[in-house]
């Protein structure tokens, strides 16, 4: 998948904004609409730290408000009801420009983003650096909850955006060898080595994957310049293979892996949705652990 050198810097601008940017301008523009979708694997609650301290004018919308409630993997993609309804009651209408954050590297933020890109609302960002970088900056912190009014967004879906299933990227897997697919692994390299694996059914890899870890993304809680991403991804494959395919756990994090590759000027990547969650837990298909991209690939339901 060839990288495309011309408009990144456009791009960037279109997919993210600085914490003073958003002091400066966003905060004081009706049509922006500050989202905090903090939420963590294990522990923390996102909505009580809301609670304790967030982005003045910033409204909660939690990773369950924004998954389905069944489907494949931990956090399948939501309808585009259930979207809709979460949208328009964090006050987000047809010319709402989204600004999406969390304090995790826009590891969260990113997967809104992707899912509003999904169904047809490309006028979002992510703030770099997220709350972190907001508060470096000494900017203030509220305690007050937002109220916005109810919004018109309407879901509709782009099949650009894609999301795949187990038997398509099983398929994929195949063509990992030639190079003609790529299959990148957004999680820790520790969950993809198999050395832990604290909440899916088995440790380890999809066979032929490669780790792209999305903490790879970033320099000092900020995302890497766009030749930086370029170049990382070029290492991995990306610009020889025609099909680009991102996973994680459950399919959140690696939409920040889809971010990168977009600031990178890649484009037409897809996101496995239900990802290792789902993959894991069906014995029928096989697993590899270690750092060598499937060789040691087993093919029932063991580690």
């Amino acid at each position: 998948m060839k990288i495309q050198d011309s408009a990144v810097n456009d791009v960037r601008a279109a997919h993210l904004v600085s914490e003073r940017w958003l002091a400066d301008v966003g905060s004081k523009d009706p049509s922006v609409r500050i989202i905090d979708v903090r939420w963590y694997l294990l522990g923390k609650s996102g909505r009580e730290e809301y609670a304790r301290g967030h982005i003045p004018g910033s409204v909660f919308v939690a990773l369950e408000d924004i998954s389905a409630d069944q489907g494949p993997g931990r956090h399948p993609i939501p309808s585009a009801e259930k979207f809709t309804a979460a949208m328009r009651a964090a006050g987000v209408s047809a010319t709402t420009h989204v600004i999406a954050y969390d304090d995790a590297g826009g590891s969260i933020a990113a997967r809104l983003l992707w899912l509003l890109h999904r169904y047809g609302h490309a006028r979002a960002s992510v703030l770099d650096g997220g709350l972190p970088a907001w508060t470096a900056a000494g900017l203030p912190l509220s305690t007050e909850a937002a109220t916005p009014p109810a919004g018109d967004f309407v879901a509709k879906l782009d099949p650009s955006i894609s999301a795949l299933d187990k038997v398509h990227v099983n398929a994929a897997r195949e063509r990992t060898r030639s190079g003609d697919a790529l299959i990148l692994d957004a999680r820790a390299v520790e969950r993809y080595r198999g050395d832990s694996e604290p909440v899916d059914a088995r440790p380890g890899h999809i066979p032929g994957a490669k780790s792209a870890p999305w903490s790879s993304n970033l320099r000092e809680g900020r995302f890497k310049s766009s030749e930086e991403l370029k170049e990382q991804y070029r290492a991995l494959g990306a610009e020889r293979a025609r099909e680009v395919i991102v996973y994680c756990g459950s399919g959140v994090t690696a939409c920040h892996d889809w971010l990168a590759l977009k600031l990178a000027g890649v484009g037409g990547v897809h996101l496995y949705e239900g990802s290792w969650s789902d993959w894991a837990r069906d014995p029928a298909l096989p697993a590899a652990t270690g750092m060598d991209d499937g060789a040691n690939a087993n093919s029932g339901g063991g580690t």
